[in-house]
């Protein structure tokens, strides 16, 4: 009768002469009875990898015609727990007898019937193993930052990944352990796809306070430690002289505007203890890398300069009234003043760059508000056989936005294909009956990082000064501000590059146009009027 997975390890703990924490116990009793598509997420510092070859050399001790297919970022990586795995099978009480053949990336143990498959094979992820076969493929820390900065890098590693499906025999097991690394985790997504999952966070009860301004928070939780800022300037606030609490109420004696995490619950406090984990927090740069390696949240170890989380949204659309013989424009109660359409044009084709179009409207107080962002889809125009009457294309869908809410300018930005752009546009809405509604150009000449980031930023960290509609939220602009990396050159970024030029562009006053004949449109803008200056 062969021994379980604790037992075994209980015994090469002796051998170690180790103090086993309970929450490696947790671990290790959930390895022996996980599901075949499993991951186990763990804190930064956990042991997971030694853990993982125990249960390696577990397996092999149980059966040993079991192959694994063991992969991390890259092949060095993944050799040393190849290593650790044979270096424990040879010391072990309970397979020290058996004599292992084959080089540090795949050998076999006494008893392997498959001579062309090994028992354990180990293999960056990004190496070429469409040839082999595998019991059980792991996935150890292969979603690390490298492979995961940009959606290509991402789709990448999921096709590597995907190709394990046809390596595992039928009826095989995969294994992901790991720490996310960015907000599109793997781990995540196994989650979601229904995989069986244990998450051991270094604290279990978290609770965080963006902006400490006030004296006094309600807390659901006794902390047993409180953070105030991230990096070389965090520290650990003192109980009793910076912090107390009682009846689920913080108070804090300073309340300068800094981030405060509130942690009770430590999965290791015999190692990790208060002293340790300030180390370790001022060791990361952003509350991103804290969050992911420590608190196990999906997001990415860089600094989030987009933040689309502090967009605030509404559901609102333009609502255009007349009283005391004067007209305005209404965004629910805000009245908006000014409007900028954006247009940067690409071919309209799906797999060339987006052509992209961004609407921003600002109110009297200038708060400026996204009121859409869209891609244009097409030829740039299509006439009819006359050769002149414009009937379709990207140029009308431009139209229908100007038509729409009333905007009294277009503004196209001319690199590449949009040199050709502004002449046709001028035709469309002329054909359309907008007369009056201007059309500019801009050459893109400063660096787009630089122009996208002094653009939104401020904005960003200003509260309530950018706002976004409800289907803005629900498109694909979250998703390229959170990807977006000001340190990348070639990266998605068309919706963010046309927002930046509507936002930085200054605000127009409007005039209503109307369909049907061209004639000058009544004007609705506030204006300064005309009038008699007596002396």
């Amino acid at each position: 009768m062969t021994a379980n997975f604790p037992t075994f390890f209980y015994l090469w703990a002796q051998v170690q002469r180790w103090n086993v924490p309970d929450v490696h116990w947790r671990a290790v009793t959930w390895l022996e009875r996980r599901g075949d598509h499993a991951v186990l997420r763990c804190f930064r510092g956990f042991g997971k990898s030694t853990l993982l070859a125990a249960y390696n050399a577990w397996r092999f001790y149980s059966d040993p015609t079991y192959r694994i297919l063991h992969q991390g970022d890259q092949d060095g990586t993944a050799h040393k727990t190849a290593r650790d795995t044979r270096a424990m099978l040879e010391r072990h009480p309970l397979t020290r007898h058996m004599s292992l053949r084959g080089e540090v990336s795949f050998w076999w143990v006494p008893g392997a019937a498959d001579e062309r498959n090994p028992s354990m094979q180990a293999a960056g992820i990004l190496s070429n193993i469409t040839s082999s076969r595998a019991d059980e493929v792991q996935n150890d820390d292969v979603e690390v930052p490298k492979n995961i900065q940009t959606p290509e890098a991402r789709a990448k590693l999921r096709y590597r990944l995907s190709e394990q499906t046809h390596i595992l025999v039928p009826g095989g097991r995969k294994l992901y352990v790991g720490t996310p690394h960015t907000h599109q985790s793997l781990y995540d997504e196994q989650e979601r796809l229904g995989a069986d999952c244990l998450t051991i966070r270094m604290y279990d009860k978290e609770h965080r306070i963006e902006r400490a301004t006030e004296p006094a928070y309600r807390i659901p939780f006794e902390p047993d430690i409180v953070f105030s800022g991230i990096g070389a300037g965090a520290v650990a606030l003192r109980r009793g002289a910076q912090w107390e609490w009682a009846i689920g109420t913080l108070t804090l004696s300073a309340h300068d505007g800094a981030v405060v995490d509130c942690y009770a619950g430590s999965a290791w406090p015999e190692r990790f203890d208060a002293p340790e984990m300030l180390k370790r927090r001022r060791a990361c740069r952003t509350l991103n890398e804290w969050d992911s390696q420590y608190q196990l949240h999906a997001r990415p170890v860089t600094d989030t300069r987009l933040d689309p989380t502090r967009l605030e949204g509404y559901d609102a659309e333009p609502v255009i009234r007349t009283a005391n013989k004067e007209t305005v424009m209404m965004l629910g109660d805000a009245r908006i003043v000014g409007a900028s359409l954006r247009w940067d044009p690409a071919s309209g084709k799906l797999d060339s760059d987006v052509s992209a179009v961004a609407l921003v409207f600002q109110d009297e107080q200038g708060r400026r508000y996204i009121h859409r962002i869209t891609r244009l889809f097409g030829d740039l125009a299509v006439f009819d056989k006359d050769g002149k009457t414009i009937t379709g294309g990207q140029v009308l869908g431009l139209c229908a936005l100007v038509r729409q809410f009333y905007l009294p300018r277009i503004t196209i930005e001319t690199n590449g294909i949009g040199g050709f752009s502004p002449s046709i546009v001028k035709a469309a809405l002329r054909q359309q009956g907008l007369i009056g509604v201007g059309v500019s150009e801009e050459q893109a000449v400063t660096n787009k990082n630089r122009r996208i980031l002094e653009a939104l930023e401020p904005l960003l960290l200003t509260a309530g000064q950018l706002l976004a509609h409800q289907s803005v939220l629900d498109g694909p602009l979250p998703e390229q501000m959170q990807e977006w990396n000001p340190e990348i050159k070639d990266q998605p970024d068309d919706y963010l590059d046309a927002l930046a030029g509507a936002v930085t562009e200054t605000p127009e006053r409007m005039w209503h146009i109307k369909s049907g004949p061209a004639r000058e449109p009544e004007s609705w803008r506030p204006t300064s009027g005309v009038y008699n200056v007596i002396m």
